[in-house]
Order: structure tokens, then sequence, then C-alpha cells
């Protein structure tokens, strides 16, 4: 497997990073508008024109493999590739919304959670639990460790909290190929894996379900559900291997209250 995982040079990591820092930036410019009574085309529709016409980048998900819209808007017991339409977000409400981008042939891909209003107890703990578990996982990621190491910090953090990880779905290397090798799970066992190394690019993308891992994908051919219909979170970042530890590509432009900065 170390054969097939590219290793990028420091011009690479620089390409990279500003098509990362792009992809951040539609996140951050859309979280005003998620809030109860907006419909996930609109917010789409938001995305597709900034992306288009603010930063003059060419959204990647329009068309892939005949995905139809600009971002993913996973809501609730969507677990991912969620198709924005004419639903109506309600208070209490959660959703992800995915995003990518491509810059000068390099991808920026990035997700996180938003909260519709006020969310109840259980949904807020769930967020923030997943946000927790992509943050450790992120940590792990230093040269001579192994993805076993970074999906086992992750898997103990969802399930300190009786919370299951979904198995399906998984991170991925991404560079000028949207989806690359490797495949980063977010489960493992520590020492075991792929061993990383300087310059490897990846992300790191925890699917997160309140009940039980089983999922089941919609008729529509993208969308993905948990099966027991209970709450699922995401959050993604890219990041690269450096010689000490670890670079987030897709950092917030801000520092969003009640989550830990990543450093």
């Amino acid at each position: 497997m170390n054969q097939r995982v590219s290793i990028k040079s420091a011009e690479d990591i620089a390409k990279a990073r500003i098509a990362g820092r792009l992809a951040a930036d539609v996140l951050h410019m859309i979280a005003p508008h998620v809030k109860a009574g907006v419909t996930t085309d609109e917010l789409d529709r938001l995305c597709n024109d900034y992306i288009v016409n603010v930063q003059n980048t060419i959204p990647a998900n329009v068309g892939y493999h005949g995905f139809p819209k600009t971002v993913c808007t996973s809501v609730n017991h969507v677990i991912c590739h969620g198709i924005p339409s004419d639903k109506v977000l309600r208070n209490g409400d959660i959703i992800n919304i995915d995003v990518a981008i491509i810059k000068d042939g390099w991808f920026g891909d990035t997700s996180r959670m938003y909260f519709v209003g006020e969310p109840g107890p259980l949904a807020k703990r769930l967020v923030h639990t997943t946000y927790e578990a992509m943050l450790a996982g992120i940590r792990q990621v230093r040269p001579g460790a192994t993805l076993g190491d970074v999906g086992y910090a992750i898997q103990n953090v969802a399930h300190r909290e009786g919370f299951s990880i979904v198995r399906e779905y998984c991170g991925h290397g991404i560079g000028q190929v949207y989806h690359d090798d490797p495949q980063v799970l977010h489960y493992g066992r520590p020492g075991e894996g792929l061993r990383l190394q300087e310059g490897m690019m990846f992300t790191i993308e925890p699917m997160i379900n309140a009940g039980k891992r089983h999922s089941r994908q919609l008729a529509d051919g993208w969308t993905v559900v948990t099966k027991d219909h209970s709450l699922s979170a995401q959050w993604e970042h890219m990041v690269v291997v450096t010689a000490d530890g670890f670079e987030v590509l897709t950092p917030w432009p801000e520092d969003q209250e009640g989550y830990e900065p990543i450093r």
C-alpha cells in the first residue's frame, strides 16, 4: 500500500493549502444562512454562486459520478451524500454541509455540522462528540504513526459516549485526485495499517451515529441514512503529514464558539 500513496512536495502542499482554505471559506460563508425556514436547495444555490462567482473556482461535486448539486446536505438521520432539495430546515435540526472545490487542478474538501436553532441534548452531544473524535484522530497524525492509530483514537471517543462508527464510508487520499489512496478508516487498532510518512495527504471525516452503526442507501443512489433512523453527525478536515506532526489544510477562518481549536 505504501507504493500507491503519493508523497506531496512542498509545492504540491502549497497548492492544496490554497484549495483547502477556499473550501473552508465556503462553509464559513454559508453559516449565517443555516436557519429554520430555509431549504437545502437554497443553501446549495448560495454555495454555488459563491464558489463560481466570488471565488472563481470549480465546484467539484457537480456532475461527479452524476451527483446533481454543489454540496451535500445531510440532515438529522442522513449520514452522508444528502442531495439538496426543497426540504425546509426546522428548529432543532442538525445538518452537515460537505463542500469540495477545485483550484488550479487541486481539490479542497471539507465538511462541518450546523445547528438549526436550538438542538436537543442528544443532538448537541452527538455533534460535539463527533468533532472531538475527529480532533483525536487528527492529533495522531505524524511520521511513523499508523492509520490504525488514527482510527482507534476516533472510535474510542465515539464508544465512550455510547455512539457507533459508520464503517461503510471513510476518509481518503486527496490532491489532484478527488478520492485517492489511502482509505482512512475511522476505527482500527493501534500500530496496524499504513505507516504514515511526511507528505501524505488525506481527509479524516468520521461519521458517528447516535444509535447503531448500520446504514442504507436510498433509491436516489446517493443519500445514505441510518437504518434505525437515529441521528448521525460528521466533520471533515484535510490534513497533510509534516516532519513533526500534521497540518490542517482546511482551517476555519476563525475559531468557532464551543469547539476546541486544532493546534
